[in-house]
């Protein structure tokens, strides 16, 4: 390495000197004090992006990113000013790589960098991550001379290493015209030839390929979907499926088999339902991805539920407003009790009982799970997978778990009345339970455990909170339009009460290339929650109705799910239309 190579990269880093621990730090406080000052950031959001980085003990800009504060645009160009770089431009990445004999794309990958260019200075480098001093030094000794980092947005990086050097195929299209042809029409019957078809590597990148826009698109979901004349992708974005360009129908047989071997299943066996998992690293995040095959009338239907487990529980994130927050955490304080978590398949709860459960994971509390099945590994929490199939289910192990000394046992799902008779005992000798019920409202769910055949007295000295919620999808601040809503618009969505103080402000959506013209980006809870209080006691206990037992709630003070969502829409975090679609069933 040349001389002074080490001074001029990383001092370009706003003064960030590799080996020097505490430089990271000095730069995160500073970054947080420039973010409050300039109205970035509020100091209520700062403070939980810092608890959230002590905990996970990710960097304070990835925290921010991660839970929707500041897109991954505005952070690197607020890296750039503050670490005095050039922000890197689209239209600034190289068509032919730079230094290609010397560097790996799989080691830019990982370090999420693009060479620029090789200049007598020296090395000038786009990145993801220009805090990274060890890829800087890797790229020093590479190039035996200085490296000159700049600013780019991580998406864009990434983009151009697969355009650069990626040398695989951007479209289905072209990986089908380079794959030559095949006999497979989706009905290979030999189990040994259908096996050689999954692993020939057009159908490894189509699968690869599927997988990764997936990622790409914030997809919680890819459905593979055989039909008699064709196969059919669709990615579920912020709720909402969204068909996208497939495989021809001669894939069909051979990109099902190569999902069915990823995720280690019978090729062989396509009479019988399916499940499984996949491990892999897209974008330099790890991925799990659940597998279900269900056999239909053309073939079998694969459903991938997409995980990210670098995902970041946060209540305040999840949708959670101030007031709320504050009375959910008195519930989970309480030294014993159940708190149930309602809503439909969908609708956010296991992520609100995993952000739960991580507020209550301190070192004096033993938590334990009883999943099935377990979507995130939380640290220090024991999680158990439910194996019906063994005998393994849910009242089984939680007969059991009850000798494990637990202070905090969590629930995937309470189903039949011997699960709730035990979750109603484990309250009773001083745990505290967290689980969920599948009903429309908070209010309902007394009705649905009553009906089990849970006695009401068991039920008012054990419950002591619901949480009813739908996850609707939130608007993309970069085009949200607002209107001026008009009086039949307010007398139809019952706002009378919010006009009072001068004309009502809604937005709708519009579209953009930051939301890829949907007008949405993301998604957030509106919820309600109804803590069981004397009053609603009383009405359990007289086996009241479920719609009087809401009504009082909201005459004590309970705010619904539609109040809720009409607060967001006002705030421009949502539409009307979202609120709506969400609280029609209720």
């Amino acid at each position: 390495m040349k001389a002074g190579a080490t001074t001029t990269g990383p001092k370009s880093a706003g003064g960030l000197v590799p080996g020097d621990k505490d430089g990271p730090e000095r730069f995160e406080k500073s970054l947080g004090e420039w973010l409050l000052a300039e109205g970035k950031l509020d100091a209520a959001g700062l403070e939980r992006a810092f608890r959230l980085r002590g905990e996970s003990g990710e960097r304070l800009d990835v925290i921010l990113t991660k839970l929707g504060m500041i897109t991954e645009g505005d952070m690197a160009g607020i890296l750039a000013l503050r670490l005095h770089m050039p922000l890197v431009r689209a239209g600034d990445y190289p068509d032919e790589p730079v230094l290609d004999q010397e560097v790996s794309a799989r080691f830019l990958r990982e370090t999420r960098i693009v060479p620029l260019a090789d200049t007598p200075e020296g090395l000038v480098l786009a990145m993801a991550d220009p805090l990274d001093s060890y890829a800087m030094r890797a790229m020093e000794l590479i190039a035996a001379k200085p490296v000159i980092p700049r600013v780019g947005i991580p998406a864009e990086v990434e983009s151009a290493i697969e355009r650069i050097y990626g040398g695989a195929p951007a479209t289905i299209g072209e990986i089908v015209d380079d794959s030559g042809g095949t006999d497979d029409e989706g009905t290979v019957e030999d189990i040994e030839r259908l096996r050689d078809l999954a692993s020939e590597a057009p159908v490894i990148r189509l699968v690869n390929l599927l997988i990764s826009r997936a990622v790409e698109a914030r997809a919680s979901d890819i459905h593979i979907e055989p039909f008699e004349n064709r196969l059919r992708v669709r990615y579920r974005i912020d709720g909402v499926l969204q068909e996208v360009e497939a495989p021809p129908n001669r894939f069909r047989a051979a990109v099902i088999s190569r999902v069915k071997l990823m995720a280690k299943l019978n090729i062989a066996e396509r009479r019988l339902p399916q499940d499984g998992r996949v491990k892999l690293a897209i974008r330099g995040k790890d991925i799990d991805l659940r597998v279900s095959t269900v056999p239909a009338m053309y073939g079998e239907s694969v459903v991938l539920r997409v995980l990210d487990k670098g995902e970041v529980f946060d209540l305040l994130a999840l949708g959670f407003d101030d007031e709320t927050l504050a009375g959910f955490r008195e519930v989970l304080k309480r030294p014993h009790g159940i708190v149930l978590v309602t809503g439909p398949t969908g609708s956010g709860k296991t992520t609100t009982l995993y952000a739960s459960l991580l507020e209550l994971n301190t070192p004096e509390k033993k938590i334990l799970t009883v999943e099935d099945p377990i979507e995130y590994q939380l640290d220090g929490v024991n999680q158990i997978q439910v194996k019906p199939q063994i005998g393994l289910t849910f009242a089984n192990i939680l007969r059991s778990i009850l000798r494990q000394d637990p202070d905090i046992i969590m629930i995937g799902e309470i189903r039949d009345l011997e699960t709730a008779e035990i979750a109603v005992q484990a309250a009773l000798t001083g745990h505290v339970v967290l689980s969920t019920v599948h009903t429309n409202n908070a209010a309902s769910t007394i009705t649905r455990l009553l009906d089990m055949g849970v006695e009401d007295y068991l039920l008012t000295s054990t419950v002591n909170s619901f949480i009813a919620q739908r996850l609707v999808r939130t608007l993309c601040t970069e085009c949200r339009e607002p209107y001026q809503a008009m009086p039949e618009l307010i007398e139809q969505m019952g706002l009378e009460g919010y006009a009072d103080n001068g004309p009502i402000t809604l937005y709708r959506a519009k579209g953009c290339p930051a939301c890829n013209g949907t007008g949405y980006l993301g998604r957030t809870s509106i919820l309600e929650m109804l803590v069981m209080s004397d009053p609603i006691r009383r009405l359990v206990l007289t086996r009241t109705e479920a719609h009087q037992i809401q009504r009082a709630a909201s005459e004590h003070g309970m705010r619904t799910m539609y109040e809720d969502g009409v607060n967001k829409a006002l705030a421009g975090i949502t539409t009307m239309e979202e609120v709506l679609r969400a609280t029609r069933i209720v």
